[in-house]
């Protein structure tokens, strides 16, 4: 009589059914995740772009502008928070800055990477860190109220890159985090950045994403993460910043949607993408023409943006009290846009709707937060 095969036991994650409601609470339909998580240096950059100190009275004021804009939570379910921000109390002590969200049901997020540094044994390409201790950050940003993380790895297209170490390294680390933050209750948001610095074309960036993508599932696989409690955030496939050719939004959605249906598996619920540079009336549209694109698309497909949702509101705000209530519907019609955007509803485009300033590029090179 053939031996019984037994597979090995993986304990079942405790977190299971909480990480997949949190999965599908922002995933909602006609929503998607405000990315207010820059660092001070990153936003202090914002602020003197409007000529404003960057103190942390001043990075307060602009995260309450955003969280308070009425009606956010028609288009926002998700807000991801640097720490500072997650752990801010207004100036008089009487409440947590994020209970401006949590009292529209928006569920807070958190960045828990720690940056980039130079992978050695490569042509300038990097690994992110912040491993060690994230069991007990995790913890901490739980008891707090986070119920969602975010971990970005960065790659670049180049003659040599991204080379094989650097995929490895990337998908496996991102893979490590996803599985200590499961273990301690917080959905990782997987964000395999691929930068749109270079001159490559469209079809070279469709199969760099796909090789990326891929070996991040390998890695997801390997470390027993439960993918209906994660969700991804991959950049747009879209020809390099400084090629003389520049992508359709069809093309775009149609090499967006190819590479994600060969590398990304159905149980995943939601993917959110990064704008990665674009400005924000191009986020929109090429968000809009993905969701139009015909074909099996078994995820949902929204954003999580930074830069695309608060330009605007910040050039308008100028740090000016008298500012705050067209800044606030600056960044909600930017709100609203992608939301539309998410079901494939958005007219901005052809109706003339886009607000002034909206189509100015957003591309930083080599962007780092």
């Amino acid at each position: 009589m053939a031996e019984r095969y037994e597979y090995p036991h993986i304990p079942e994650c405790k977190f299971k059914d909480e990480l997949i409601a949190t999965t599908a609470k922002i995933t909602a339909p006609g929503k998607g995740i405000l990315a207010a998580d820059e660092g001070p240096s990153t936003i202090g950059k914002r602020l003197t772009s409007i000529k404003l100190e960057n103190n942390r009275a001043n990075r307060r004021e602009l995260r309450r502008l955003l969280f308070t804009s009425p009606g956010i939570e028609k288009h926002i379910s998700g807000v991801i928070t640097y720490e500072e921000t997650l752990f801010e109390k207004l100036e008089d002590g009487s409440k947590q800055l994020i209970d401006y969200l949590t009292e529209k049901d928006i569920v807070v997020g958190i960045k828990v990477d720690l940056g980039t540094k130079p992978l050695p044994g490569t042509n300038g390409e990097t690994y992110t860190q912040g491993l060690t201790d994230l069991d007990k950050n995790c913890d901490k940003y739980y008891k707090q109220g986070a119920r969602f993380a975010k971990w970005r790895a960065v790659l670049q297209i180049s003659k040599n890159t991204p080379s094989q170490t650097a995929i490895e390294e990337n998908a496996q680390t991102l893979a490590a985090y996803a599985a200590i933050c499961q273990d301690h209750g917080l959905v990782p948001i997987v964000e395999p950045e691929i930068l749109m610095d270079g001159k490559h074309t469209i079809e070279i960036c469709q199969y760099w994403t796909e090789k990326v993508l891929g070996a991040v599932y390998k890695a997801l696989n390997d470390r027993h993460v439960l993918l209906e409690g994660t969700l991804l955030k991959p950049n747009m496939v879209i020809t390099g910043q400084d090629a003389k050719v520049k992508d359709s939004p069809e093309s775009i959605a149609k090499a967006t949607v190819t590479a994600l249906q060969r590398t990304v598996p159905p149980a995943m619920p939601g993917v959110v993408f990064l704008s990665g540079g674009q400005s924000e009336e191009e986020a929109s549209v090429n968000l809009n023409a993905i969701n139009r694109y015909p074909g099996k698309k078994p995820w949902t497909l929204t954003f999580s943006y930074g830069r695309a949702l608060q330009k605007s509101c910040i050039e308008t705000w100028k740090g000016k009290p008298e500012n705050v209530e067209k800044a606030q519907a600056a960044f909600m019609a930017r709100a609203k846009a992608n939301g539309e955007a998410s079901q494939g509803k958005y007219q901005g485009s052809r109706t003339g709707s886009p607000s002034k300033g909206s189509s100015d590029s957003l591309f930083e090179k080599g962007y780092k937060y």
